[in-house]
């Protein structure tokens, strides 16, 4: 049993914002107090978001609003990015077409470049960013310099992003609009790709870094590719199902309910005998084609044993959802009289 709590084998946490600390303006509940404990510790927090719409300052503002220790400098933005992976092939204060908010604008401008707003200041590249009130005038405006051969890049591909109603259309989404109109892909600077890891790696000199977030396909991924930890929380985008059936590269080095699991041990998950895994009071097998999981306990310990069996099962392909059913079905017996009740609930 691993007797120190998870958060101490690492120098920096880098967290994803949205699923994982807030879910649009109100704070996940615990989060705040999860993150000032780990400051207090000596952790560094970095706050690494594929959200470009804001500026760092804002997103700073905001955190401290909620509870949670932040400064602008502990923030990393796809759009800072972004901007930096143009800056690295133009020439200085060339102009780029900015289709997005005000934090990709600021990012551009303190890279060396020129924002602007229409393909008639002939920029050498277009980058797009999320931003709520987006127009179809300057989307058109991209695709017209896109089409004239400016450098098109994507702040992030993500195709949704968690709100208080549910899973909302992302920037992945809206680059498609350019993307359809001129038959050109972006460039993707946001997780799960290298360059917002090296942003991340370069603003905070991280050694030892356990990156920490809600989705298995940029956060869990843009770990996997950087070749470091990672700790999902199921507090936002990926479910209990979601995790079981888990390529390779979406496969997290841990798995918790919320933020708290920084602060107390993380229980090991060991091979127990004809091929099941074991995780405190629980033991999971792969067997005739099927998941199953018994024991007592936290349900989230059965998880932990079922995703190594599951995994071990897959190999480098994916289960299917009929496969890890039974397993599913006996986690979320156990667990509706729990405040876990959401994390294995009925139907997912």
């Amino acid at each position: 049993m691993v007797t120190r709590c998870l958060v101490e084998g690492y120098d920096t946490l880098l967290l994803d914002l949205d699923g994982v600390v807030y879910l649009g303006p109100s704070a996940i509940p615990g989060a705040a107090e999860a993150l000032s404990e780990a400051a207090r510790t000596g952790v560094r927090l970095a706050y690494a978001t594929n959200n470009a719409s804001r500026t760092p300052r804002a997103i700073a503002e905001h955190l401290v609003a909620l509870g949670a220790p932040a400064r602008a400098e502990d923030v990393v933005t796809s759009a800072q990015a972004a901007a930096r992976l143009i800056a690295e092939r133009v020439v200085p204060g060339s102009p780029v077409l900015v289709v997005g908010g005000s934090g990709l604008r600021q990012a551009v401008r303190e890279r060396g470049l020129r924002p602007v707003t229409t393909a008639a200041d002939s920029p050498v590249a277009v980058v797009q960013g999320f931003s709520p009130d987006m127009s179809y005038g300057l989307l058109a405006e991209g695709a017209l310099a896109v089409r004239h051969g400016a450098l098109f890049v994507a702040a992030n591909g993500d195709a949704t992003m968690p709100s208080g109603k549910g899973e909302l259309p992302g920037n992945g989404a809206m680059s498609r609009v350019i993307a359809t109109a001129t038959g050109v892909e972006p460039i993707v600077a946001g997780k799960p790709l290298p360059p917002m890891h090296r942003e991340s790696m370069l603003r905070t000199g991280a050694k030892r870094p356990l990156v920490v977030g809600d989705r298995l396909d940029t956060d869990v991924e843009g770990a996997a590719n950087a070749g470091v930890d990672s700790l999902l929380v199921l507090t936002g985008v990926a479910t209990s199902l979601d995790v079981l059936t888990a390529v390779p590269e979406h496969r997290p080095t841990y798995v918790a309910a919320d933020l708290s699991a920084l602060h107390r041990p993380y229980p090991r998950v060991e091979p127990g005998g004809g091929g099941s895994w074991t995780c405190e009071g629980w033991s999971a097998r792969w067997e005739s084609g099927s998941l199953s999981v018994t024991g007592s306990g936290d349900p989230l310990d059965g998880l932990r044993a079922a995703a190594r069996a599951a995994w071990d099962a897959a190999g480098d392909d994916r289960l299917s959802e009929d496969a890890v059913k039974p397993a599913l079905a006996e986690l979320s017996e156990l667990s509706e009289l729990s405040e876990l009740s959401e994390v294995f609930p009925r139907g997912r």
